[in-house]
């Protein structure tokens, strides 16, 4: 039984001598799998729980105090602009257009090509002059020879005579002859100077034919096409052009304003005026009277008053309509004081020991800005420093509120 017992055991398999032993670099790899997970958790979490959330705030504009003691308005009125210096560009002759070369907008200085007309018949007329200037010059040169000649047979002629071998007659007959060569000279010499004179308006004819600008500027309208007929007179029908284009001087633009018969005696010449664009209305642009033209209009019981434009801006065209203040002088010492700008009292805090105010930048953060803060103005305070007109301020800013938080503004 013994003997028995001890062949089973032999034949008994061991599981735990064949099975092979795990594999380290599995394990390595759940390892790095739950770091990576842990992270992804860590980020996840900080996402949605640590990141900053912005602060909900109200916020207000910063507006500038008006210069309002320097001068007030003793009358208004409106107008338009207008250009002292315009022209509508055409050419001296009736010609078909060759070539344009201008367009709307384009700036063109003095004497600048806008455009050529045909100059087929300008040409021709041209090479006649010069064929002309031409046969006169050679007819010229034949007489001077004649004329040389004349004068040296008259001069043999003489020294014969007083020697006696000669008739007198046969000697006043090459002076004769002398005489009416210069005589043809001379009107050879007239005709040379008229062909010439004629070849300088035959070339005058050619540059007729190019249109240049008058004086420098910009070109409000170009109508001509190549192939109409221009004509600086008015043909009367629909197929002939009276100009090339349009030009007007900008720098010559002013206002033309019309007042009423009843207040025309509040305005004087220099007055200081303030012009508001209809097109630009927080644009306050600096004026001063120019004239009062001395006639009134029946029909509307008005004055016309021309205002000049004391700044130069491509923003001003012609035609814009405008609103004009005359003001009473200005005084000097009410100008030049300080004016900052305004602000709601509620967004001027204290935070150590300073008046400050949240600026809202264009990253929806805000910047601690100290002032310098000035009267009272009803809800608003006065700010000499520290702001410009155009920010946004945080009203009634909460405590937890500093420099670079986040914000959003209530809907």
């Amino acid at each position: 039984m013994n003997a028995s017992a001890e062949l089973l055991k032999e034949l008994r398999i061991d599981r735990k001598a064949g099975s092979p032993p795990p594999s380290p670099p599995r394990r390595g790899r759940w390892i790095v799998l739950a770091i990576v997970l842990l992270i992804v958790l860590a980020g996840l979490a900080w996402f949605v729980f640590g990141r900053e959330r912005p602060i909900t705030v109200t916020t207000a504009p910063v507006v500038a105090i008006q210069q309002g003691g320097a001068s007030s308005s003793v009358l208004d009125a409106s107008g338009y602009v207008v250009a002292r210096r315009m022209a509508t560009v055409s050419a001296k002759i009736t010609g078909k257009v060759r070539e344009v070369m201008i367009e709307e907008g384009m700036r063109v200085e003095e004497g600048q090509i806008m455009a050529t007309l045909d100059p087929i018949d300008a040409n021709a007329q041209r090479s006649l002059s010069a064929s002309q200037l031409e046969a006169a010059r050679s007819q010229l040169a034949g007489l001077q020879a004649q004329v040389a000649q004349a004068d040296a047979e008259a001069g043999r002629l003489q020294a014969l005579v007083g020697q006696q071998l000669v008739s007198r007659s046969q000697y006043d007959l090459a002076i004769a002859q002398r005489d009416n060569l210069r005589a043809q000279l001379r009107t050879a010499q007239r005709n040379t100077t008229v062909a010439s004179d004629s070849l300088a308006i035959a070339d005058l004819g050619v540059d007729n034919n190019i249109v240049r600008a008058p004086f420098s500027g910009v070109v409000t309208a170009k109508a001509a096409q190549p192939g109409e007929i221009v004509s600086p007179l008015s043909a009367g029908g629909g197929f002939t052009r009276t100009g090339i284009g349009t030009i007007v001087d900008m720098d010559s633009l002013e206002i033309e304003v019309e007042v009423g018969e009843s207040f025309i005696g509040r305005v004087q010449p220099k007055m200081p005026v303030e012009a508001t664009l209809n097109a630009y209305p927080d644009w306050k642009i600096p004026a001063e009277v120019i004239a009062i033209i001395p006639t009134a209009d029946r029909g509307k019981a008005t004055v016309k008053v021309r205002v000049a434009l004391k700044t130069k801006d491509p923003r001003i065209v012609p035609e814009m309509g405008v609103r004009v203040s005359f003001l009473e002088s200005a005084q000097p010492t009410e100008a030049a004081k300080p004016q900052g700008v305004r602000v709601p009292a509620a967004a001027i805090v204290e935070r150590d020991q300073k008046t400050v105010a949240f600026v809202v930048k264009d990253d929806a953060r805000v910047e601690q800005r100290a002032l310098t803060v000035g009267t009272t103005l009803n809800n608003d305070r006065q700010v000499t420093q520290g702001l410009s007109a155009g920010e946004v301020v945080v009203t009634s800013p909460p405590a937890e509120l500093h420099d670079g938080s986040k914000v959003t503004e209530t809907p």
